[in-house]
């Protein structure tokens, strides 16, 4: 078999099978180039989901008329000119092959002006066949028309999916570049319908017009720097996460991305607070020198690879750990916040109904409060006030305790309505946290047990806890082995004091004895608090006093991450004034 050199063309088909897979890949590379060339209107017109039209017409700067056949031909490029210029490229495009890829593959027009010419050119490409630019009438700017996408390739042609499915990766291609260049307007036209206009403004208002109020009422400001290093943009709150991805933007200098280092140092910030296998949604911007990021990975452009991925890993999990992480307060709640309604702080002290004697329907109610005010032992009853209450502007973010709901529930008044917590899962929050700080700061009290606890283990269990009783006790358990099968427990952690010693050791040996107490400390630290915390945690049906109520609440203020528990199920909601109102159809 001998060896022969390709003909352009079928280099070019070649090449367009990397870089232009369905239509959506296309209207990418074109939406790069008008975006590159300055461009702050950009309209779209797509047909049939974009295969058999797409249409881009840009404000930017133009193309030159000696410059229109040069502008299709492969590897030809105005971005970089050298090796040094590849290795800190900060434009979109800059393979110069994106123009003759779909040339080759499709039936394409290009028609440009230059601000100081009298008029437009235009040339036409079809299936890599180029013509001669002739005259033609537009503003400044470019518009490159595509037809009949994969006319020539009908094996690529046979792969493409619905028009529905189509269009619909071309629409997330517009927005992904809508939300990466604010300053820009999109409008976007499918089958002559306009589907979409992104007027153009600042990162918050694209971000609302994109991804929509839904995303905007449930998302946490990012902004953290660090040198040359910066991320901004906006997070997901933890107890709005859902199992999809499809709502994770991330860009690198205006570029959207796809990298697995930024996923990863994303996950992990939200480990401590995401419940099972939920996905967070998130729209955030990293500002890096060109220089310190490869953008020639792939032809896509989407893959990239940082020059120091542990710093920027680093970096990134603890921009987003630390809005994660700040303590319960009024707007880091999942529902909108609204105070429009005068507030009426609770007195924390018996409220007897006050009735007109007359409506009887309400004698026996007004008598029952009042027996109930008399029973001062009674866990529902208010107590006297647990703390000074005064006007909004004193009243704690989490209110004051009102009671218990079923023993599951602590119900709180504040400045904006109704605090509902679940006590366990808050709780646990609170113990959790304050091991960890425990743990760190290696200082972990003990409360030894009046009477030793014996439980009986399985051997092999035994075996293993007997080399690491030392390191146990830094972490609060005293234990001693008094049989191969039995082990007595004289003292655990000070803050699991209230938690069954025997259920407490059960759950530290299983940790032990399948992960070591090295590995334990290190790896699956926190995995190894979260369950000592949920033993430690307050249980269903314990009544609580208004005083201890009051005591969590002002714990979960100053607890980080107290939104949601340590499986990442929310610990508190928010029912506004409003929203309460609403229910009622007050003011209707």
């Amino acid at each position: 078999m001998s060896i022969r050199v390709l003909p352009d063309v079928l280099i070019s088909q070649i090449a367009a099978g990397e870089v232009i897979e369905r239509p959506a890949a296309a209207l990418k590379e074109i939406l790069e180039n008008s975006l590159d060339a300055g461009a702050t209107d950009i309209r779209i017109d797509l047909e049939q989901g974009g295969v058999k039209r797409i249409r881009v017409a840009d404000n930017g700067s133009g193309i030159a008329r000696d410059q229109l056949m040069l502008a299709m031909t492969r590897h030809a490029t105005s971005k970089i000119a050298s090796l040094a210029d590849l290795e800190q490229v900060a434009s979109l495009g800059f393979r110069g092959e994106a123009l003759a890829s779909i040339a080759a593959v499709a039936r394409v027009t290009l028609t440009s002006r230059c601000a100081d010419t009298s008029h437009a050119w235009s040339v036409t490409v079809e299936g890599g066949r180029m013509e001669t630019p002739i005259p033609a009438a537009r503003e400044t700017g470019t518009t490159l028309d595509v037809q009949d996408l994969f006319f020539n390739t009908p094996a690529r042609r046979k792969f493409l999916k619905t028009e529905a499915t189509e269009y619909a990766h071309c629409a997330e291609t517009v927005r992904r570049a809508a939300l990466a260049h604010p300053s820009t307007a999109f409008t976007l036209s499918h089958n002559g319908r306009v589907q979409a206009r992104h007027a153009s403004g600042n990162a918050a208002a694209r971000m609302r017009q994109v991804l929509g109020e839904a995303f905007e009422s449930q998302a946490i400001a990012v902004e953290a720097a660090a040198g040359a290093l910066r991320v901004s943009g906006w997070v997901i709150r933890p107890a709005a996460a859902t199992a999809s991805r499809d709502s994770q933007h991330v860009f690198v200098n205006g570029r959207y991305v796809r990298d697995k280092l930024i996923v990863h140092a994303l996950k992990e910030a939200y480990k401590d607070v995401l419940h099972q296998q939920l996905n967070p949604a998130y729209c955030l911007f990293i500002e890096i020198p060109p220089d310190a990021v490869d953008v020639n990975v792939h032809p896509a452009k989407t893959e990239i690879r940082f020059r120091d991925a542990r710093s920027v890993h680093q970096f990134l999990f603890h921009a987003v750990e630390r809005v994660l992480a700040r303590p319960a307060q009024v707007g880091s709640q999942p529902a909108p916040l609204q105070a429009d309604t005068a507030y009426r702080a609770s007195r924390q002290a018996a409220m007897p109904l006050h009735v007109d004697e007359s409506m009887a329907f309400y004698a026996p109610l007004a008598a029952e409060a009042k027996a109930h005010a008399g029973n001062s032992s009674d866990p529902l009853v208010p107590a006297p006030p647990a703390l000074p209450v005064g006007g909004p502007e004193e009243v704690p973010p989490l209110g004051f305790a009102l009671t218990q709901l079923h023993g599951v529930y602590i119900l709180a008044e504040n400045a904006q309505g109704l605090v509902l917590v679940d006590m366990h899962a808050a709780h646990e929050r609170v113990v959790y946290e304050k091991l960890k700080a425990a743990l760190d700061a290696r200082a972990v009290p003990a409360q030894t047990l009046l009477i030793p606890v014996a439980l009986t283990a399985d051997a092999r269990d035994v075996a293993e806890l007997e080399p690491h009783l030392a390191a146990l006790r830094d972490i609060g358990f005293e234990l001693s082995i008094t049989s191969p099968t039995s082990v007595a427990v004289r003292a655990v952690p000070w803050l699991l004091k209230d938690a069954d010693p025997v259920e407490l050791t059960r759950s530290l040996l299983r940790e032990v004895a399948e992960f070591g107490v090295a590995r334990l400390l290190a790896e699956r630290r926190n995995e190894l608090l979260a369950t000592l915390a949920c033993h430690g945690a307050v249980r269903a049906n314990l009544r609580l006093t208004l005083p201890e109520m009051n005591a969590l609440l002002r714990d979960m203020e100053a607890t980080e991450r107290a939104g949601q528990c340590n499986h990442g199920r929310p610990t508190w909601f928010q029912l506004s004034m409003r929203e309460l109102d609403a229910m009622f159809l007050r003011g209707r």
